[in-house]
């Protein structure tokens, strides 16, 4: 029996990320450690070139280490360089990764990655997180290169001098203790940084959203004062996080320079004392200096380390949300007829809705609570399955239907429905035939819109389709639900900020387009109810009336209040 895979958690998406660039991290390591050995040995050559060349007077060994020297620095130059190139790759071809992970994820059919969670914020995570993750994989090789210089550095000095070489070997475990520790405060805030960063970034990108109705209703105010409140509290946790990475790089250089001025006078002391010669101290005194760098090194990486595991975590609940709508085995009937049955449904402010949708007919949705319109359509286009009851499409459960068998159905064209930059033949077209798509474009007066613009259908569309007014960018994302040709198709308030004529002509233009095909209009307008087969009214949750329009204004109070009105 097939493992199934386990569920994505912090250590586990940091670990996969290393693991898929193992290949580019092993490079790295070995070139990074050859640079840090190699800067290890340089004291050591030097120390050498004074015992047995400027002590002696040699010339001829002088040239020879010297020649020796600069071969090593040609060759750690070239084992950095390289290195470095190779580090790098890593972290980013492993935050690429992520991304397309999370991008996957996010736009799973199944759903569930958005709950509770900001456009924005999910913007941050799959940029700022997935980059802190995949920056790990670019500092490991330098945590690695800096144990190495140190075992270099080890050796030398024990060759040099035991207790020397014994101080640094027994020393550096307990500061690289005291180094993790100082770091968890680093990790805890870093965390709580981001987490505030995202939500601000969610915020900023609600409010230009809408900028446009907070300009109509005159709440420019509220939302500046909304995004101050949110900025400060980001800000807050960054200046917290900033003074943890403080304090962690001041503590751990504190640390490590008591540490190198221990075995530096511990050095001069036996030098005083004649245990090593003055090559020797000068190459104690060298690597000494050195040291600085490996634990500089560990600060850094221990720092990167930290960071990266607070981001990992969030990364890692992104991928492990679960799935707002279960897998489905069921096929639909081909052709598919657009019979449409609602037995039992509770969902939200929906309480128990029976209604049974004749295939090809036109019917309107009139909702007394605005609540209802939006979980009537979220259970029609699957985005979550009824808490109660079943809606079925040619007999077949919702439910029990892969969501994107569903969704190639039923289409559920939402009132704010987005734009996408590029022309505006190719936001209606989507690989449409281009006789669909010029009927679809005349049936949502979109043509209108196209014969307006510089170039007609061609004109590029600035991002979200904001060069155009609410009203053409309604029509022009009505043209495109229509084109899709869907089995069955559900549009919400498709012309609210269209003209009153404009709407009479779309009106008469959806009969016919739609001809054959179910089509549920979830609206208000009169001029799109009249010209529905059936209209059925929703109050309180439950079908409160049903009927032809003209019917139901002569007859109900409430369906005049809610249309009318």
């Amino acid at each position: 029996m097939r493992a199934q895979p386990a569920e994505p958690t912090g250590p586990r998406v940091l670990r996969g990320a290393v693991a898929g660039q193992r290949g580019r991290i092993a490079v790295a390591c070995v070139l990074a450690a050859g640079h840090q050995g190699g800067e290890a040995l340089v004291p050591v050559v030097i120390g050498v070139v004074i015992d047995q060349a400027v002590a002696t007077g040699d010339a001829g060994a002088l040239l020879w280490w010297l020649a020796g020297l600069a071969g090593l620095f040609v060759t750690l130059s070239f084992c950095y360089r390289f290195g470095a190139r190779a580090a790098e790759r890593a972290a980013e071809q492993a935050a690429h990764g992520l991304r397309i992970q999370l991008s996957r994820r996010v736009l799973d059919p199944h759903g569930g990655a958005e709950a509770g969670r900001l456009p924005g914020a999910l913007v941050n995570i799959a940029t700022g997180d997935a980059k802190r993750v995949g920056a790990v994989c670019g500092v490991l090789p330098f945590g690695l290169a800096g144990l190495v210089g140190l075992l270099v550095s080890t050796v030398a000095l024990l060759r040099i001098s035991v207790p020397l070489g014994l101080l640094v070997l027994l020393g550096t475990p307990p500061l690289l203790w005291l180094a993790h520790l100082i770091g968890r405060p680093l990790e805890r805030r870093s965390g709580v940084e981001q987490e505030r960063a995202a939500h601000a970034s969610g915020v900023a990108a609600d409010l230009v959203r809408g900028l446009r109705v907070l300009k109509g209703i005159g709440a420019e105010a509220a939302a500046v004062d909304r995004y101050r409140r949110t900025s400060r509290t980001s800000l807050a946790a960054t200046l917290r996080a900033a003074r943890a990475q403080a304090w962690h790089d001041g503590a751990i250089l504190a640390l490590t320079g008591v540490f190198i001025a221990l075995v530096a006078l511990v050095g001069g002391h036996l030098a005083i004392e004649g245990a090593i010669s003055i090559g020797g101290l000068v190459a104690a005194v060298g690597l000494a200096q050195f040291l600085l760098t490996p634990f500089q090194i560990f600060s850094f990486v221990n720092a990167e380390l930290a960071q990266g595991r607070a981001s990992a975590e969030r990364v890692a609940s992104v991928l492990a949300a679960p799935p707002a709508v279960g897998p489905g085995r069921a096929r639909l009937p081909a052709p598919v007829t657009g019979a449409v049955r609602l037995c039992g449904v509770r969902h939200g402010a929906l309480r128990g809705i029976d209604l049974d949708l004749a295939p090809g007919a036109l019917t309107g949705v009139v909702t007394t609570d605005p609540a209802c319109a939006t979980d009537l359509l979220a259970c029609l286009g699957r985005e979550a399955d009824p808490a109660q009851g079943t809606i079925e499409v040619d007999g077949v459960s919702l439910a029990e239907l892969p969501p994107q068998e569903l969704r190639g159905a039923v289409l559920v064209a939402a009132h704010d429905a987005d734009l996408f930059e590029g022309s505006l033949l190719d936001n209606v077209a989507a690989g449409t035939e281009a006789a669909e798509v010029e009927r679809a474009l005349a049936a949502a007066a979109a043509d209108e819109v196209a014969a307006s613009l510089p170039h007609g259908s061609a004109t590029l569309l600035a991002e979200r389709g904001q060069s155009l007014s609410g009203g053409q960018r309604q029509r022009v994302a009505l043209a495109r639900a229509l084109a899709a040709q869907a089995p069955v198709l559900v549009l919400h308030d498709p012309t609210t900020a269209v003209d009153a004529v404009t709407e009479s002509r779309i009106a008469a233009e959806l009969v016919r387009m739609r001809a054959g095909r179910t089509t549920i209009l979830v609206t208000t307008s009169p001029a799109l109810l009249a010209v529905a087969d059936r209209v059925v009214l929703l109050a309180e949750g439950m079908v409160a009336a049903d009927g032809r329009h003209t019917d139901l204004v002569r007859e109900s109070a409430d369906y005049r209040a809610a249309v009318l009105a």
